[in-house]
């Protein structure tokens, strides 16, 4: 199944719903980054709800998601312009725990919970909107739905979840987000309670062959499907963007590279792409900087 998430509206209930499969992307992202089972999990189910998240925005503006719970994995980024893309990473990709109890991957223990959500929405304007929440679980699915409730004061339900095999690769991985609107009545929250009292795990699902809408009907039986696009790990990097990146070092740091190290690798964080640039190639952008 190829990975792609709807958005729709259950008006019967008054609120509106998204839901996605992500298990191509995850496991590209494991692959770039050799990521170990509980940073994949962490990791998938960031990328999920950002995706989700990034698809509200009407104006397809640019979003990063920052995680930093000071457990082992570090920080923890993804970033999308909301054109079904992303690309992420995790500062330390060989993280794995379970919990002893379940045997499921402890992604609260990875994640940590002394640290923070962010989430900067670049819509255009002069200053970008940064919303900030304190990490409840470091689990992700709670900690979005925190951010909704005291951020952007929108009572959500966030569920996410990453299934991996034996030998680390990505089984099943998505999620889906209820939000109430407005109009809300205490019926309708009791309603969506008691669905998701004993609702399976949105891994299970995916893992099961159920596609995003036939999820969002197991809940509503009468959602309406708005629209659906197409989601992709994608990264933007090039040598150009990396030449830029250069200037920043440095004349000094430069010179040393040409007459040192006789080149130099810089590879982008996002997707461990590797860029070379030769003696010549340094000279030129030393000429360059010399030059302005």
């Amino acid at each position: 199944m190829k990975d792609y998430l709807v958005r729709g509206i259950v008006n019967s209930k008054n609120c509106r719903v998204m839901c996605c499969t992500t298990t191509q992307l995850v496991e590209v992202a494991r692959q770039k980054h050799g990521l170990w089972p509980t940073a994949s999990a962490a990791l998938g189910r960031m990328m999920s709800v950002t995706l989700m998240m990034g698809a509200m925005n009407k104006n397809k503006e640019k979003m990063t998601v920052t995680i930093n719970g000071g457990g082992p994995i570090g920080t923890m980024l993804a970033t999308t312009n909301s054109d079904g893309k992303i690309k992420a990473f995790v500062a330390n990709p060989e993280v794995h725990y379970t919990y002893n109890d379940t045997g499921k991957l402890a992604v609260g223990v990875a994640v940590g919970k002394e640290g923070s959500l962010q989430v900067i929405k670049d819509m255009g304007l002069k200053e970008p909107f940064v919303g900030t929440v304190p990490l409840q679980s470091g689990e992700i699915g709670d900690d979005f739905s925190y951010y909704f409730m005291v951020s952007e004061q929108i009572p959500s339900v966030v569920s996410v979840g990453v299934l991996v095999n034996d030998t680390n690769e990505i089984l099943a991985s998505g999620g889906f987000i209820i939000q109430l609107l407005p109009e809300a009545t205490e019926e309708d929250i009791q309603y969506i309670e008691e669905k998701m009292r004993n609702f399976p795990p949105v891994s299970s699902l995916v893992n099961e062959g159920k596609t995003p809408e036939e999820i969002l009907q197991m809940i509503f039986d009468d959602v309406e499907i708005l629209e659906s696009q197409d989601l992709f790990f994608e990264c933007d990097c090039s040598k150009e963007k990396m030449r830029s990146t250069l200037i920043t070092v440095g004349k000094d740091e430069i010179e040393s590279m040409i007459h040192e190290d006789h080149g130099c690798e810089i590879k982008c964080q996002f997707c461990n792409e590797a860029y070379h640039f030769n003696e010549t190639e340094l000279q030129e952008l030393l000429d360059e900087m010399n030059e302005s």
